[in-house]
């Protein structure tokens, strides 16, 4: 990269610990390279003596003063060559860690699955998506009003055996984003629901207050 570009990321990686753990990645993986990059040229037999070990038809004299120097030897008396190669595979190494580590960041922006959540007359009440790392962003379309002894809190039905699993509490306005739950990935068709439950949640782990909305997810098209 060039100066400007480095600079860049590095900055980057101060504020994201995703790209910081790449970069430190790769630069465990090339210190090596780092270590020997200092120019060394070689001595002045050892070429002749891998020539010497080398088994090759004399080339008539026409071809000998035809023969261009091979790409090995061109790169072999260069070594500002060779280190320039090495260098540009590292920095493509980098960019490819970079690009990654943006993917998988875009991937844990984008939600797995979209559930808008109905009201007990059909009315859109609440939205709810969830995330790739089990976290969850829920927000109200209607109006609810929560008396100050009860709170809302959000459910999903990842199987029958395993039966509701709370989400986390929603503040009172009902906007949230809730903490990582660990579940198995949600599928189209699962059931979220929210509940009004006693002020601090759900006394027994289980939905025990009246159901205010519920529906089921869908992938995002």
């Amino acid at each position: 990269m060039d100066p400007v570009a480095a600079l860049d990321v590095e900055r980057r990686a101060a504020r994201d610990p995703v790209l910081a753990a790449a970069v430190a990645d790769w630069r465990g993986r090339l210190i090596e390279l780092d270590d020997a990059a200092s120019p060394q040229a070689p001595s002045d037999g050892l070429w002749a003596r891998i020539e010497a070990g080398i088994e090759t038809p004399s080339p008539t004299p026409a071809a000998a003063l035809e023969r261009k120097p091979s790409l090995f030897s061109r790169l072999w008396s260069d070594v500002t060559a060779l280190r320039g190669a090495a260098l540009a595979g590292a920095a493509a190494s980098v960019a490819l860690a970079i690009l990654a580590g943006a993917a998988y960041r875009e991937a844990q922006r984008t939600p797995q699955v979209i559930a808008v959540l109905l009201t007990s007359d059909n009315r859109p009440g609440a939205i709810v998506e969830v995330f790739a790392d089990g976290s969850s962003y829920v927000a109200p379309l209607s109006d609810v009003s929560v008396p100050s002894d009860r709170i809302m809190q959000v459910w999903t039905l990842p199987d029958r055996e395993t039966g509701p699993v709370s989400l986390g509490l929603l503040a009172d306005d009902g906007s949230a984003r809730l903490q990582p739950v660990s579940l198995p990935a949600p599928k189209p068709q699962q059931l979220y629901e929210i509940t009004l439950e006693p002020s601090g949640g759900s006394p027994t782990g289980k939905p025990t207050g009246p159901i205010l909305f519920k529906g089921f997810a869908e992938r995002p098209r």
